[in-house]
């Protein structure tokens, strides 16, 4: 038991859960410490198994097929769902259906993950003599250290957990919380053996802002109509009026159609405060200039790392790279509610 794990030991006594006189608050903070006391220990435990699991799974020319039952079923689905998009093939199959026809989804090349706190699950016992005569490899995530599942395994993974963290000890919840872990385990390490890169990942996750962040281009959500405009000699009440018609608190100062400056919200509040009357005077007196600018083929990963370098929350976005090249073609506002 390492250091960690000694002073959150100390900290809780897993018979207090039980103690009607805690409050819910005292309740939840010694649920989940008792829980990073067993998670503490099953890392502590990892060893050469878990060094023949990666091995199994990265030598496999098929998928990974999850199969589990009940509270094991759903922390499956949660690490096939976890496994391929991720890089490593996997599917879940429920055994119930498994033994009603679905093992026909199985290939001889695919590598078999069966998951059981206990280890004797009937319905995943039941399969354990199809799976063999189908030649499959096995990882087994059990319990305790001898199960039928575990010794029908190629790899035995032995989970143990003391107690559930449910006062009645009953309910699967830290051997479910410590199987989802492993199987986060699994997936992380296979990324890193596989070299998995965040353009990968991207390829999985097409939609939603993660997939949109990873892999698409600026051009793609960029504002390009009605872009607030000015030239540097229009007064500050102008560039106000344009800044306020399109609602991204910002106008972009350009002389001869390049970009020269930006004037925002945030300036004129720092012009009025230094001078008073200011919406007769020019622009350029008080706008940024040299403004940070992206390309619109360049990525809109690429461009959240340059709005947080520069602490900026939108970006001009210009054809080109200097001189006449250098021209808008829109305004990337990732934060705002302007696109």
């Amino acid at each position: 038991m390492n250091k960690l794990t000694e002073l959150v030991s100390s900290l809780i006594d897993s018979n207090h859960i039980q103690d009607n006189s805690l409050s819910s608050v005292d309740i939840a903070r010694e649920s989940i410490l008792a829980q990073s006391v067993a998670l503490a220990a099953i890392a502590g435990g990892l060893g050469q198994e878990f060094d023949d699991a990666i091995r199994l799974i990265f030598s496999c020319n098929g998928r990974v097929i999850v199969i589990g039952m009940g509270k094991s079923g759903i922390v499956g689905q949660k690490i096939a769902a976890t496994l391929a998009s991720t890089g490593t093939p996997s599917f879940y199959i429920h055994p119930a259906d498994a033994i009603h026809g679905d093992l026909g989804m199985i290939t001889p090349q695919d590598v078999l993950l069966l998951i059981s706190n206990s280890g004797g699950t009937e319905e995943v016992v039941k399969l354990l003599p199809s799976i063999k005569y189908f030649g499959n490899k096995i990882i087994s995530l059990v319990g305790r250290d001898k199960s039928p599942i575990g010794d029908a395994a190629d790899v035995n993974l032995v989970l143990p957990v003391e107690r559930e963290v449910c006062p009645h000890n009953l309910a699967p919840t830290t051997s479910a919380l410590v199987a989802m872990a492993v199987g986060d385990a699994l997936a992380v390490t296979l990324m890193k053996a596989k070299n998995f890169k965040p353009a990968d990942f991207a390829h999985f996750h097409p939609g939603g802002m993660l997939g949109k962040s990873l892999h698409s281009k600026v051009r793609d959500v960029m504002r390009s109509n009605d872009l607030p405009l000015c030239q540097p000699d229009d007064s500050i009440s102008t560039a106000v009026m344009a800044m306020t018609s399109s609602r991204l608190g910002l106008v972009v100062v350009q002389d001869n159609h390049q970009v020269v400056g930006i004037f925002t919200d945030g300036d004129l509040r720092r012009a009025m405060v230094a001078e008073g009357q200011v919406l007769s005077e020019p622009v350029k007196k008080y706008m940024s200039a040299n403004p940070v600018c992206v390309m619109a083929d360049d990525l809109i990963k690429d461009a959240e790392i340059l709005m947080r370098e520069h602490k900026v929350r939108a970006l001009v976005v210009v054809s080109g790279r200097g001189g006449e090249h250098e021209r808008i073609c829109g305004i990337l506002d990732l934060f705002g509610d302007g696109l």
